[in-house]
């Protein structure tokens, strides 16, 4: 029976958000707090525009960054004062967050075997690197969203992904995943050089580095590999690469290279583990000078590197649990610091903040430092003792508590139950994901 035309017309015309115009959007977000806003800019296009071309928003949150000036002259504050404020206000509240005596920790099996590395964009976490699937998962909901295999060419050395695919690192090839499920894999000069190790993706480029100490570029439409460029005599164990097309790579041999993807040549050389610069023998160790040599280059080798292109500085991450710190517009140091005593494994900040480092390493603590001196903010390992199960649709799921370390903590004092070796950290606002080489993955929430 055939629906009267008024029904008809009436479904037709349902509206949903997309439908408002900036100006109510902006009234309904007036209402939220700061944290809150700065979420909503995220969302879309158009919520980002409501936002900063609101002179409603303007007034709320100039008066507060211009401290007790006129009304007049908060209207009279430009779009990107709002902006940059909202911003500075944002990576404030991660600062804190990510000091926090309160951090709650949700962990899923999430692979049928070990899984090494994570990645967090857009709100979805990509996990992998160990059995033959890599997954992408909601952040909020944990749910598993996609799921690629992986061919059995070669194992999984590295991934990284976008909106539209997922790009990985297989020995001596690159295997493109499209988000709508095509796979699509090609050779790397027909296989011919020894196998990558590490890789960096920036549409439309993967910069590969190997096991003979040299960086390939390779162009994901062409599917060719477009430069070579030698950059140690030992394998690269981590790279980075900057907006400004410079390639930084870290050798297990200690120092990292800096070439120019223009010029197809070295630029500069960072040599961040230097025992000299940390020890002072005594005479009692004088005999003891071998011992002392061969502990100095065991601790240079480069296990993670991290660039922070706000503040043009290079974190790099080494075998003995240094973390040293460059301004590469000098390429001079800044500050290094001893945190660990044994590989820092993961290095990484959240895109915009260029205060608060996380890190990672073998000895499972997951710490964070202060970008500007190295100082150790705060540090966490999890009390399993607080476990407790939780429901979910697609998976087990197991909530903690996680404990912040006084400073001064022993590890020793610390059951290793409490704290396995994590293997890889993304960061993102107020939240931190882990892998610890087992088919687990934690995200950690920290709460102001």
């Amino acid at each position: 029976m055939e629906r009267p035309l008024m029904e008809k017309r009436r479904s037709s015309s349902r509206t949903s958000i997309r439908s408002l115009n900036p100006d109510i959007l902006a009234t309904i977000f007036s209402n939220l707090d700061q944290f809150d806003l700065v979420r909503c800019t995220s969302v879309c296009k158009s919520w980002h525009y409501a936002v900063h071309r609101s002179d409603v928003l303007k007034m709320k949150f100039c008066e507060q960054q211009l401290d007790g000036r006129s009304l007049s002259e908060a209207s009279s504050s430009s779009r990107v004062s709002l902006k940059n404020y909202m911003q500075e206000w944002a990576m404030k509240e991660q600062r804190l967050s990510l000091q926090s005596s309160s951090v709650d920790v949700d962990q899923w099996v999430g692979h049928s075997s070990r899984v090494r590395q994570c990645r967090l964009k857009m709100g979805l976490i990509l996990t992998g690197v160990g059995d033959k699937v890599v997954r992408i998962w909601s952040l909020q909901s944990y749910k598993c969203l996609e799921e690629y295999s992986i061919p059995n060419v070669a194992s999984l050395a590295d991934f990284d992904f976008d909106e539209n695919k997922i790009v990985g690192l297989l020995g001596t090839r690159i295997c493109i995943w499209k988000r709508q499920g095509k796979r699509d894999i090609f050779p790397s000069h027909e296989g011919t050089f020894s196998r990558g190790l590490c890789m960096r993706y920036v549409d439309p480029e993967a910069v590969v580095g190997c096991e003979d100490g040299s960086t390939r570029i390779f162009d994901m439409y062409s599917k060719r590999c477009s430069q070579i460029i030698r950059m140690h005599t030992g394998p690269l164990t981590c790279l980075a690469v900057t907006d400004d097309q410079l390639i930084l790579c870290g050798c297990s041999l200690g120092s990292i290279k800096v070439a120019s993807v223009s010029s197809d040549r070295i630029v500069d050389s960072l040599t961040p583990f230097r025992f000299t610069d940390y020890l002072c023998l005594s005479s009692h160790l004088i005999g003891c000078l071998s011992m002392v040599l061969i502990w100095g280059r065991g601790r240079s080798g480069v296990s993670s590197l991290c660039f922070n292109p706000n503040s043009s500085l290079v974190f790099a991450g080494s075998t003995a649990g240094f973390v040293n710190c460059w301004d590469l517009r000098t390429m001079k140091p800044l500050w290094d610091n001893r945190i660990s005593p044994n590989v820092i494994y993961s290095l990484q900040h959240l895109p915009s903040d260029t205060s608060s480092l996380a890190a990672g390493g073998i000895d499972g603590v997951l710490r964070v430092l202060d970008q500007n001196t190295g100082k150790i903010l705060s540090s966490y390992v999890v009390d399993e003792s607080t476990a407790r199960a939780s429901s979910n649709k697609s998976h087990s799921m197991k909530k903690k508590k996680a404990v912040k370390l006084a400073e001064g903590t022993s590890l020793d004092s610390i059951p290793k139950t409490m704290r396995p070796p994590i293997t890889c950290l993304a960061v993102g606002m107020k939240k931190v994901v882990s892998t610890h080489n087992s088919n687990v993955i934690r995200v950690w929430k920290f709460n102001k």
